[in-house]
């Protein structure tokens, strides 16, 4: 009974993913039709009649649900899920105290450089491409633009985005662990039809302290990388310093759920199936890191809040499928 209880969660969970990809798919396809920057429908029979209705190309009134928005009083303090001291020791030295969590944060990306993009692809199977889409689709990145992306890793997001902006654009991407770098300078040769995109300036700096100009950019996206960083209001400060003005920013990453229900099938396909997973692949304390990171990331609301008190005159929050556990704060300059 012991086994056969997370397997079975496990199945539901698994089920519960692949129902979703369809209806997400169809969500971002009607995004990119309409240039709508509105939430995720509630229900598998609303992404079925999206898609009817995108087949016709008459979306324009089609969502109606529009993302929370921040409060009048602005969140000064972010609240910390409880998690535990034994899952913090977990994770790689130093990674959640204040002197040291850059350096061991930093070793921690360069070490799982070598296996990262066969874990990103075998854990969301396959659907953080989906949720890659829709954050440069909420980036308003365009032909011809200057882009940057910040914490790029392996390259993922700012190769996306070189195929956007085409020849005549410009991409930039920043990230302080250099063997990402490596990583993704090796995946970008790999590319078929170099002449269809520009060629991708990799930068090692800190997203902390951006080693660009003032309004340099006219898109920014960020993957994966704000939970990471050792001060978030400052890397948020940083986005809108060198954002044009009227630009926006897509910033995404785990959401931080406030249903507890929500928040505990997380927590259990962390502990069950993501940490085992890295395990085999020999970086299990790495990813260890991830629910403490998740516990201690301000929640959508409170991502709101912070980019408001960057200077940014808009930011919104949205929940992604499947169930809400990935999120993208769009902001605008």
């Amino acid at each position: 009974r012991t086994f056969c209880t997370p397997v079975w969660l496990f199945y539901l969970c698994y089920k519960k993913i692949i129902a979703s990809y369809s209806m997400s798919r169809s969500i971002l396809r009607a995004h990119l039709l309409t240039g709508s920057s509105t939430a995720k429908p509630t229900s598998h029979n609303a992404a079925r009649h999206i898609e009817r209705m995108a087949s016709h190309e008459n979306l324009s009134n089609t969502f109606s649900h529009k993302p929370y928005r921040t409060p009048n009083t602005r969140a000064r303090h972010v609240r910390v899920t409880a998690v535990s001291d034994t899952d913090e020791a977990k994770a790689p030295k130093g990674a959640f105290e204040q002197e040291t969590m850059s350096v061991a944060r930093r070793d921690l990306f360069n070490d799982v450089a070598p296996v990262y993009d066969q874990l990103n692809d075998l854990l969301s199977l396959g659907i953080h491409r989906v949720w890659k889409r829709t954050a440069i689709a909420w980036s308003e990145a365009s032909p011809g633009d200057e882009v940057l992306d910040v914490c790029c890793g392996s390259g993922d997001l700012a190769m996306r985005l070189a195929t956007v902006v085409g020849p005549e654009g410009k991409v930039t991407g920043l990230d302080f662990a250099a063997n990402q770098l490596v990583t993704a300078a090796k995946r970008e040769r790999s590319l078929p039809a170099p002449w269809s995109r520009p060629k991708i300036t990799w930068v090692e700096g800190d997203a902390l302290a951006l080693p660009f100009a003032d309004n340099s950019f006219d898109s920014i996206t960020l993957g994966y990388g704000l939970r990471n960083v050792a001060d978030i209001p400052q890397c948020l400060r940083e986005l809108r310093r060198v954002l044009r003005p009227g630009c926006k920013a897509a910033i995404l990453d785990f959401n931080r759920p406030e249903d507890p229900i929500a928040y505990g099938v997380q927590s259990f396909m962390l502990d069950n199936v993501v940490v085992p997973v890295a395990k085999l692949n020999g970086v299990e304390a790495e990813y260890q890191y991830l629910k403490p990171s998740i516990a201690r990331y301000p929640t959508g609301r409170e991502q709101e809040a912070l980019a408001k008190d960057a200077a940014f005159s808009a930011a919104a929050h949205y929940d992604l499928s499947p169930g809400g556990l990935m999120g993208c704060l769009v902001v605008t300059k």
